[in-house]
């Protein structure tokens, strides 16, 4: 009996094979109806896809790898989430590991992809001393890389929110609420995300009559613990100013709790303000100010790019910028002047 073909399920849904084939992928560019057409043909023809022959015959695994740093924030969660929905829409599946932030960690999850033959690779990169991806192996089998949220290199594509903007959007608000001081907390030291959201800061600051260094801001661990930490040590060294700008939500969380700890009302005694405006920032109360740097849009922009690279191409290393969205809330509205 002769062995049934894609071209045979295409005849007798009565689409092309090349749409069959997209079906059979699990691509979800095709209508539903059209989809359960082809599923069904295929159930009564008894067709059975051969991933692995498809693979050899294309040179492809039809895997994506991603590393991310940590799951425990929310906005890498999301922005996973959205990856795998955009990969898995193009008919590939996603390989995930988590870098912990470390770069060694890193470079040994970038090898292990390579050693898989993976297709491609989005990298939200780990930051340390060490500036430096560890994607030699990758770069040597030819697999495609792009940096996500963070970049360490321009040899590399990247996409990302455009945090200058983000930063001096913030900057803005909190001039027009006539803040006197602002201090910045927590975040990577070595960051490239953190380093942008200051230079945004500190530009949309510059000439407005509030006081801001950025050498006065604090570092820490890009989860609500480090927001405890962050915010501790600026306590600690006797500030209280008018505003404290979260490096990110998760770190606000933590800011929050930290305050209150401490008897400070966050959002009465001291504005406070965040970056990502991940879902629990509208749950807080007071609800978070926070600038929305759109980890599903990053995701998908990144994924696209990152498939336009594994069809081919020898364009210079791209930057794509994502535009943030600034979300006034009640944690600075009804912040008041003290005394």
């Amino acid at each position: 009996m002769a062995r049934v073909t894609l071209t045979d399920v295409g005849a007798r849904a009565g689409v092309s094979r090349s749409t069959a084939s997209l079906v059979i992928r699990g691509s979800e560019k095709i209508p539903a109806p059209t989809r359960q057409r082809v599923l069904r043909a295929a159930d009564e023809l008894g067709y059975v896809y051969n991933r692995q022959a498809a693979a050899m015959r294309q040179q492809r695994s039809y895997t994506v790898g991603l590393v991310v740093t940590d799951i425990r924030n929310p906005y890498f969660a999301d922005l996973a989430m959205a990856v795998d929905a955009a990969i898995g829409a193009a008919g590939y599946q996603l390989l995930v590991g988590y870098s912990h932030n470390a770069v060694d960690r890193q470079r040994d999850l970038l090898e292990a992809f390579a050693q898989r033959r993976v297709d491609g690779v989005l990298v939200l990169p780990a930051v340390g001393e060490e500036k430096t991806l560890g994607a030699e192996s990758l770069t040597s089998a030819g697999v495609p890389l792009v940096q996500v949220t963070r970049h360490l290199t321009d040899e590399f594509d990247y996409v990302g929110p455009d945090n200058v903007t983000a930063g001096r959007l913030l900057a803005g608000h909190l001039g027009s609420l006539g803040v006197s001081s602002v201090v910045f907390v927590g975040g990577p030291a070595a960051s490239s995300s953190r380093a942008e959201r200051l230079a945004g800061l500190a530009d949309g600051l510059t000439g407005s009559g509030v006081h801001f260094d950025p050498r006065r801001s604090s570092i820490g661990p890009n989860i609500p613990e480090g927001g405890i930490s962050a915010v501790a040590a600026v306590l600690d060294r006797g500030d209280l100013p008018d505003a404290l700008v979260a490096y990110s939500d998760a770190i606000a969380l933590g800011v929050y709790a930290e305050l209150r700890r401490r008897g400070i009302r966050p959002g009465r005694d001291v504005a406070v303000a965040g970056f990502d405006d991940i879902a629990l920032s509208s749950m807080q109360s007071p609800a978070l100010t926070t600038v929305a740097t759109h980890a599903e849009q990053v995701a998908r922009e990144a994924s696209r790019l990152l498939l336009r690279r594994i069809e081919g191409g020898d364009e210079a290393p791209a930057r794509e910028l994502v535009e943030p969205t600034l979300r006034i809330r009640a944690s600075t509205t009804r912040w008041r002047r003290r005394g």
